[in-house]
C-alpha cells in the first residue's frame, strides 16, 4: 500500500519569541514493514537531523531571530506492508527489557495495578489474545474524547477519568502490558482513516515472547480504533511515552501565550509507475 502524507504544524504567538528550539520528529522511520519512498521537510530555518536516544530520526530547529509563528510542513509518500498485521521479529535496536520500564507519563497507580491484574490470566495463557481482549477493555473503560486531556496529561490521571484520546489510550495501554511483564513501547505516527485527522496518530507495541517460528515480535494494538496496527499505519517514531516520540516538541524565550494548529491529511495513493 502507498500512503500520501501532508502534515502541517503552525504554531503562532501572542507576542515575539526571542528566539526557540524545536526538536521535530517528523521522518518516518524504514523497518520491515514500511519504507519511504519520498519525504520533503519545508521548516522555517535550517535544521541539523540525528538519531535521538531511541533511534529516532530527529531534526533540531533552532531560531535565534524573533518571531511570531514558526510553520511546519512534512510531506511524502510511504510504502507499508498491507497484509495481515503480523508480528515483526527483526527490530533490534534495543533488549525489548528496554520497555519495561515506567517513564515520567506512565507509572501506574493502584487502580491501573488492579486493571492489568485482572488481565494477568489471559495475557499468561495466550499474550496476543489476552492483550487484545485487555485493549477492549479499555476502550470501553475510556472512550476516545477529544479535549478531555492535554500533552502533559500522566496516563494514571487520563485512566481515572474515563477519558482521552489515542496518546492517552496508549500510554495507558503501555503501563498495564509493562506491569503484566510485556514490554511495550508507545508510538507516534499517521493512520490512513476513513474520517480526516486533524493530529498524528499513536498507538501502543508489544514485544510478544517468541521468536519469528513462534509469532513473536513487535505487534501494534491501537486501543482508539481497537484494532491491530497493520498497512495503513506509518509509524513515525517509538519512545517510553508521548515526550519521547512525539512529532513536535520545543522550548522558546518569550511569546507570551500559544496558538496551535495541525492538520494532517493521509490517502491512499496509487503505486509508482515501473
Amino acid at each position: 500500500m502507498h500512503l500520501a502524507i501532508h502534515h502541517e504544524t503552525v504554531y503562532r504567538y501572542q507576542h515575539p519569541v526571542q528566539r526557540s528550539t524545536q526538536y521535530l520528529r517528523l521522518t518516518p522511520s524504514e523497518g520491515a514493514r514500511q519504507k519511504v519512498l519520498s519525504w520533503d521537510l519545508s521548516l522555517p530555518g535550517a535544521a541539523s537531523r540525528c538519531l535521538d536516544a531511541y533511534g529516532n530520526v530527529m531534526h533540531v530547529l533552532a531560531l535565534d531571530r524573533p518571531h511570531s509563528e514558526i510553520h511546519l510542513y512534512a510531506r511524502g509518500v510511504v510504502e507499508t506492508d498491507d497484509s495481515p498485521p503480523t508480528p515483526d521479529p527483526q527490530d533490534g535496536r534495543f533488549p525489548p527489557e528496554v520497555f519495561l520500564r515506567d517513564s515520567p507519563l506512565t507509572q501506574a497507580d493502584a487502580a491501573l495495578r488492579d486493571f492489568a491484574a485482572a488481565h494477568a490470566a489471559a495475557v499468561a495463557a495466550d499474550a496476543r489474545e489476552g492483550l487484545m481482549a485487555m485493549l477492549q477493555a479499555l476502550a470501553v473503560h475510556m472512550p476516545y474524547t477529544p479535549g478531555s486531556t492535554d500533552a502533559a496529561t500522566p496516563a494514571a490521571e487520563a485512566f481515572a477519568a474515563r477519558l482521552g484520546v489515542c496518546q492517552d489510550h496508549a500510554q495507558v495501554f503501555a503501563t498495564c502490558a509493562r506491569l503484566l511483564g510485556v514490554p511495550t513501547r508507545y508510538v507516534s505516527g499517521y493512520l490512513a482513516a476513513d474520517t480526516e485527522h486533524v493530529a498524528s496518530h499513536a498507538w501502543a507495541e508489544v514485544r510478544l515472547p517468541g521468536g519469528a517460528a513462534e509469532g513473536g515480535g513487535w505487534l501494534g494494538f491501537d486501543v482508539s480504533n481497537q484494532c491491530l496496527a497493520g498497512g495503513r499505519y506509518v509509524q513515525l517514531a517509538i519512545g517510553a511515552d508521548y515526550l519521547d516520540a512525539c512529532p513536535v516538541r520545543g522550548m522558546r524565550l518569550g511569546g507570551g501565550s500559544e496558538a496551535l494548529r495541525a492538520n494532517v491529511q493521509v490517502s491512499v495513493a496509487p503505486a509508482p509507475q515501473q
